[in-house]
């Protein structure tokens, strides 16, 4: 999808005014680093950014909206001249620091190492795309798009409400060209035109932080098609101690958003993964008692797809960082205090507590080796 697809929030579509700008006949619209940047209610940074642009300065239309956050950041964004210098960034690792990312940019950096992604590959694996067009809403830094991408998904989106998370995906995580990426609110109307053919809508570890879960429900419906499938990945339970950041639901109310759809609990998804199977839906009382729960409603009812499990054949493996210096000793380190404490325990059931020499198969499974980006 081109910059010039996204259509404004009357359903207009927007057309490109100049190189690097769109317009919906109104307001302008900035394009930076390929990214169409189309939030709701934040027309001062869109002016900034748009008037950037038109003074020939893309790198200071790149520090305005890099500096704009989601609404539960709770830092202050980086002074400019450190937003100007993460453009430069050499590696991922570099870019998260100096944007200022925190306990966001530690998951991101080992997103790959962590239970609720083992969950999400799990619940694409049991309902995959199928070559249908991918949306993958609160796409964050594109771990997800990078994954299908490698495994020759193609028509891939991306929508997300923080610029920064993109220009990650963009420099950083996926392969040039892999994806159409667009910075816009999932609680304002979407920036997508209506699907020429059914979808696969996804949303992963994103949902339970939103209000009005039924109106973002519906517009991923709209978004499916028929024939299109919706998931919703790691959707907190209200009811459990580990599930109660964010605006969570309880079991109940989150089946209730989309009904008759196939049914999971995140223990089970992250087991299904490290156990290299397709995962079994929960019941009644696995669901009420799990931390999170997983939803998918697909029309076509495609078969799994268990490659969706692994790195792509071919892809190369690097030693998880989380283990540290090859000449080292070698035991696990969590990355960070937070990071320990939500997914700790459970990574714990499949990460050795030393790096231990396993065959290939096994050491992925148990995320002893990554599908690393190059940079990261």
């Amino acid at each position: 999808m081109t910059a010039s697809a996204w259509v404004a929030a009357d359903g207009t579509p927007l057309r490109a005014d100049s190189r690097a700008t769109l317009t919906d006949g109104e307001r302008r619209w900035p394009v930076v680093s390929g990214i169409a940047w189309l939030r709701a209610g934040r027309d001062e940074v869109r002016e900034r950014a748009v008037a950037a642009l038109d003074d020939g300065d893309p790198d200071g239309a790149a520090v305005a909206l890099l500096a704009d956050a989601d609404d539960w950041w709770d830092e202050p964004p980086p002074p400019p001249e450190r937003l100007r210098a993460a453009l430069h960034s050499r590696t991922l690792r570099d870019a998260v620091t100096l944007l200022g990312l925190g306990r966001v940019g530690v998951y991101f950096l080992h997103r790959w190492s962590d239970p609720s992604w083992l969950a999400a590959l799990a619940l694409t694996a049991a309902h995959p795309p199928a070559g249908r067009p991918v949306v993958d809403l609160a796409c964050g830094a594109g771990h997800l798009l990078r994954h299908l991408a490698s495994h020759g998904h193609r028509d891939l989106v991306g929508v997300d409400v923080v610029f920064a998370k993109l220009w990650l995906a963009h420099r950083f995580v996926l392969p040039a060209g892999a994806a159409s990426l667009v910075c816009a609110d999932l609680t304002a109307p979407w920036p997508l035109p209506p699907p020429e053919r059914p979808r696969h809508v996804a949303c992963h570890d994103a949902l339970y932080f939103l209000p009005d879960k039924e109106r973002v429900v519906e517009r991923a419906r709209a978004a499916a098609g028929d024939g299109g499938a919706v998931l919703l990945g790691h959707c907190h339970n209200a009811e459990h101690p580990a599930g109660r950041s964010g605006l969570p639901l309880d079991a109940p109310a989150w089946t209730a958003l989309l009904p008759g759809s196939a049914t999971y609990a995140e223990e089970e998804l992250t087991a299904a993964a490290v156990e290299d199977r397709i995962p079994l839906p929960a019941t009644p009382a696995e669901l009420m008692g799990t931390e999170a729960v997983g939803l998918a409603d697909d029309d076509a009812a495609v078969p799994p797809d268990r490659t969706l499990l692994r790195p792509a054949p071919g892809a190369s493996l690097r030693p998880n960082p989380l283990y540290g210096d090859p000449g080292g000793p070698r035991g696990r380190i969590w990355p960070h205090v937070r990071w320990a404490e939500e997914y700790g325990p459970r990574a714990e059931r499949y990460f050795p507590e030393r790096w231990t020499p396993l065959p290939v198969a096994d050491a992925v499974r148990r995320r002893l080796l990554l599908d690393l980006p190059d940079r990261w």
